[in-house]
């Protein structure tokens, strides 16, 4: 196994590429408190951002320290001295920092389209910067160390594991959505997490929870039904974190991403970043703030201001995640993953990438089978894997046809005119980015 290849020690090497992101404090506290499920022996974080780096890594050192966790951790702007020997390495990198969201999250809205960094003509120009310069770590990775897990937490995550598994990688995508609805109804119910399974379909950023199952006991295969119980107890409260009609909620009897707004009250979503501005905006005050934090040289454990940049339970996922790949987990668990589809939703292409329970385990990611899907759900499902396809073939390939092929296809535009005016601002704000632009 991969967690006794370093001179028979069972102390892993880690890699997280965008390690001077101000979401790191947060994995790293996570790694310091399940040290004993995921036993990290080394921990290096890599950035070109440099000075950003060291004030990442000095936090991340007097975190471990606090919490008496023995791994080293070290940071580097090289990538290939970074990975090597690494057991996994994990991605979170932003192309373009948060001024390139924040233009994400603002031309759309001048065609009444959604500004938003993942979904849309937005979430389409983020694929287009990021998808080649993740393919060039992959491939750093493969040649530096081939059996290393590579965990995508980078959006789009679905668009960008199925480009890395169409590569031949060994990777997967990791998404915070599944545990955070995870632990909120588990707040519902008054009981441990553990105890609570989701019955969660759908693509990154484009899923339903269609059922709940209460165990019996953790891990267990047995449970008892009661998604109906929170809908009933707990509709608004749902419905209000998901900003969307209670009414509308009970009517589907599903519990949608709260991504699906955009999908379902597009036009009013508009208006209201119209009113009151992009998030990219307040995420880039939330950092300023956060990296004033990080330099204290007292500061020993991650935040309260980190909880409001967004990333919730991103660590525990990343550790039960991570811990079952590298078989440090102590056997298979089900886990919400971004994987390849491979007939388990018939309607969609073998090689697109779902997002469903999966086991994990040492051995690698198998979806687990799923119950027909809905049509009322299926439908956006297929339109939104084509639109997923052509703008993968847009990332690898360039051109503006491509481009424009895929806002054609997104349930979001849709109409010649509207890509038209898109394609035109994509390319606009972003061919520094671009190499074929």
């Amino acid at each position: 196994m991969a967690a006794t290849l370093k001179s028979g020690s069972s102390a892993l090497k880690l890699a997280v590429v965008g390690g001077g992101s101000t979401y790191t404090p947060e994995l790293i506290d996570g790694f310091a408190r399940l040290r004993d499920t995921l036993p990290i022996g080394e921990l290096v974080l890599i950035d070109p951002a440099a000075e950003r780096l060291e004030l990442i890594g000095g936090l991340a050192r007097r975190i471990f320290a606090k919490q008496g966790h023995p791994a080293a951790v070290s940071v580097t702007t090289d990538l290939t001295a970074g990975v090597a020997d690494a057991d996994a390495v994990l991605l979170q990198l932003r192309v373009g920092g948060q001024a390139a969201r924040n233009q994400d999250e603002t031309w759309p809205l001048e065609c009444g389209c959604v500004g938003q960094e993942t979904t849309g003509a937005g979430g389409l120009a983020k694929a287009l910067r990021t998808v080649p310069v993740v393919l060039g770590i992959a491939e750093q990775v493969r040649r530096t160390n081939p059996d290393a897990w590579i965990v995508d937490f980078t959006n789009p995550v679905g668009i960008v594991t199925r480009a890395l598994q169409s590569a031949g990688h060994k990777a997967v995508g990791l998404c915070n959505v599944a545990i955070g609805f995870q632990r909120k109804f588990a707040a519902h119910l008054g009981v441990d997490p553990e105890l609570v399974r989701l019955d969660h379909v759908g693509l990154n950023h484009l899923t339903w929870e269609r059922g709940v199952t209460l165990l019996d006991a953790p891990g267990a295969t047995s449970g008892r039904e009661v998604l109906p119980t929170l809908l009933a107890d707990f509709g608004k409260e749902i419905a209000d974190d998901l900003h969307l009609p209670q009414a509308f909620v009970q009517r589907l009897g599903v519990v949608p991403s709260y991504y699906l707004r955009y999908f379902y009250q597009h036009d009013a979503v508009v208006e209201e970043l119209l009113a009151q501005g992009s998030r990219a905006a307040q995420v880039a005050e939330i950092e300023r703030q956060l990296l004033e934090l990080y330099a204290d040289p007292a500061l020993d454990t991650k935040p309260e201001l980190l909880g409001k940049r967004g990333g919730a339970f991103y660590s525990e996922a990343a550790v039960q995640l991570i811990s079952a790949l590298l078989g440090t987990a102590g056997g298979a668990s089900v886990q919400v993953v971004n994987t390849r589809n491979d007939g388990v939703l018939p309607f969609l292409p073998d090689d697109a990438v779902i997002e469903v329970p999966a086991e994990v385990d040492a051995d690698g990611v198998r979806p687990l089978p799923q119950r027909p899907v809905e049509p009322l759900f299926a439908g956006l499902i297929s339109a939104v894997t084509s639109y997923e396809h052509l703008a993968l073939d847009a990332a690898l390939h360039g051109g503006r046809d491509r481009v424009f092929d895929a806002l054609l296809a997104h349930p979001l535009v849709g109409r010649i005119e509207l890509a038209d005016q898109l394609t035109d601002r994509l390319l606009a704000h972003n061919r520094e980015h671009l190499a074929w632009a």
